[in-house]
């Protein structure tokens, strides 16, 4: 039987924790055996969750002798991960045992050095900070979850999920794994990424800036056909000092920042009314849907339809 060891540390997240306990103990084989044994291992046998404390019934020395490693999150991930920690997710990582982190749990495997060198991700919110800890992985904060084969990693909460389905399905194919789906109320596979769920704000412009009267016009007048020479005119600047500005300012172009204002009401709008995508095309301003579905599905990471069956505001009562 394959053995899952989940890694539970001080200030362990308890979503992350449970996720893969829950998904790999109710995974059933076609013949009704269990597909999976679980063990939790901790550093000591009392375990700091927050809101509670938790027993770990295994210490460190069991990671060694899993199939397969789940980290998960920490409420501090940026806190230093203990010498024996790592020694024992390296141990197991050279003696081929499969490591996936869900979560902050990236950092705890980043920090063992087994992701430099790889593409890995994290929860959007904390992936500018592990990119910047740690140069020597490249980061991709717009996925569910990376492959790289005997290392994994995914985004944050239910992204867990995905990457325990997606587990599961390698280890014991499509029907096993949609069976677990089904159980787990998940898709096997849910389309786009982590960028459907970021919130595309504006970069801050400090109060009082040049740009602010400029921007809050770019705002009003995002659904008309803006061209770079219009906003510089606005403006009273050049077009070469306005992308000037725009650069220090706000760290993007003007038509650039122009675009994501679009993409962002665009989004208000599949959320709040029931509109056509392509009515909402135009009044985004964007040229055709065409236009309009290409450009969302890449700055989002999901098309509009997907966007709306998603994120669709029910009405109250």
């Amino acid at each position: 039987m394959h053995t899952v060891a989940v890694l539970a540390l001080d200030k362990v997240i308890p979503f992350d924790l449970a996720t893969p306990m829950e998904v790999f103990t109710r995974t059933r084989l076609p013949d009704g055996r269990p597909a999976y044994r679980v063990w939790v291992c901790g550093a000591a046998p009392a375990v700091d969750a927050g809101a509670f404390t938790l027993q770990a019934h295994r210490g460190l020395g069991a990671l060694g002798e899993a199939d397969t490693i789940i980290v998960p999150g920490c409420a501090e991930p940026t806190a230093p991960v203990a010498d024996d920690v790592l020694a024992a997710l390296r141990r197991a990582a050279a003696g081929g045992t499969r490591i996936a982190s869900i979560c902050t749990g990236a950092f705890t495997l980043a920090a063992t050095g087994l992701l430099d060198g790889l593409r890995a991700t994290t929860h959007w919110l904390a992936a500018g900070l592990l990119a910047e800890r740690h140069p020597a992985i490249d980061v991709d904060p717009d996925v569910l979850y990376v492959d790289n084969g005997r290392l994994l990693t995914s985004a944050g909460a239910a992204a867990g999920l995905d990457l325990c389905l997606h587990l599961i399905r390698r280890d014991h194919g499509s029907a096993v794994a949609a069976d677990a789906a089904r159980l787990s109320v998940m898709p096997l596979e849910r389309e786009g990424g982590q960028a459907q769920f970021i919130v595309h704000d504006q970069p801050p412009t400090p109060r009082g800036s040049v740009l602010e009267p400029v921007l809050r016009w770019m705002e009003d007048n995002a659904a008309n056909d803006l061209t770079l020479g219009d906003i510089a005119a606005h403006a009273g600047m050049s077009t070469r000092t306005l992308n000037r500005r725009f650069r220090e300012q706000t760290g993007t172009t003007p038509l650039q920042w122009l675009l994501r204002s679009r993409i962002r009401h665009a989004q208000y709008l599949l959320e709040a009314t029931d509109h056509s995508v392509d009515r909402i095309a135009a009044q985004a301003g964007f040229g055709s849907p065409t236009a309009f579905r290409d450009r969302f599905k890449r700055i989002v990471g999901t098309s509009p339809h997907a966007y709306r069956a998603a994120f669709r505001r029910l009405p109250a009562g």
